[in-house]
């Protein structure tokens, strides 16, 4: 489904300000793994999910998804197979459009656009019936300006575009670390449930250690642009947030001194 061979991004190469970001990173998802990501700042998280996303090209090594190599293939090109909810809320969508129109925009990913948004009432049908998937009321306010939501709105409709039309592939890139702890739950378990039904091969950052044990089947941590620890599904049901530092400090010789990481 997702492979990643022997990928390195280097920034600023030959200057004083030079810096690794990724260094031979491997790692393959079959469909429907939901892999979690956890490593402190710099560790090359972000430029991994910008590698494979498409907005950065990898310096060496090779991006697979369905054994296709894209390597080199456009961001645009990619969105086909990738959708992709960030950290921001208020990126993703566009504030100045309706709920309705940004859903439009989802609806033609990967294809072709024109420069109507037109509706139908078919496909009015199918926006209202997915926002009432989501349990807060949207499918009632299609016509509001998605700039007019709460930070929790916004990113949960963000995730429902980014899902609307079924993705290989779906990158979180600290999707909730924005949001405030209750908004950050209900995003949670809406993430949890659209990957569940879909069965998403599934890709999240976070800084939240428990949160990182919690969810998913899978866990990677990353160090210094490199993967230095993968935890299976079996080893991943016992796992502690202890455990995990310790497992961080005994590969990596040094304490996560990251202010951002929340134990739980």
């Amino acid at each position: 489904m997702l492979k990643i061979e022997n990928v390195s991004k280097l920034f600023n190469p030959g200057t004083l300000d030079e810096k690794i970001a990724l260094l031979g990173a491997n790692l393959i998802l079959k469909p429907g793994d939901f892999v979690t990501v956890i490593g402190s700042n710099g560790a090359g998280k972000s430029t991994l999910m910008n590698i494979i996303s498409g907005v950065m090209k990898p310096d060496a090594g090779k991006v697979y998804i369905e054994n296709q190599d894209v390597s080199q293939i456009s961001e645009f090109e990619r969105s086909r197979w990738i959708g992709r909810v960030f950290q921001d809320p208020m990126a993703g969508t566009a504030p100045r459009m309706t709920i309705e129109e940004n859903l439009a925009i989802a609806y033609k990913r990967g294809k072709p656009r024109g420069f109507s948004f037109g509706v139908s009432g078919k496909t009015r049908a199918i926006f209202r019936n997915e926002l009432s998937r989501l349990g807060i009321g949207l499918e009632n306010r299609m016509g509001a300006k998605v700039g007019l939501l709460s930070g929790g709105e916004r990113q949960a409709l963000s995730l429902l575009m980014a899902t609307f039309t079924r993705p290989q592939i779906l990158l979180l890139d600290e999707h909730t670390a924005a949001l405030d702890p209750a908004r950050a739950e209900l995003v949670t378990t809406l993430t949890e449930t659209i990957v569940r039904e879909m069965n998403l091969t599934t890709l999240m950052v976070t800084h939240n250690m428990e949160q990182a044990i919690r969810l998913g089947n899978r866990l990677i941590m990353m160090d210094k642009g490199k993967i230095i620890l993968q935890v299976n599904e079996d080893r991943k049901k016992d796992l502690t947030v202890e455990q995990l530092l310790g497992e961080f400090e005994q590969i990596s010789g040094k304490k996560m001194a990251d202010d951002r990481v929340v134990l739980g």
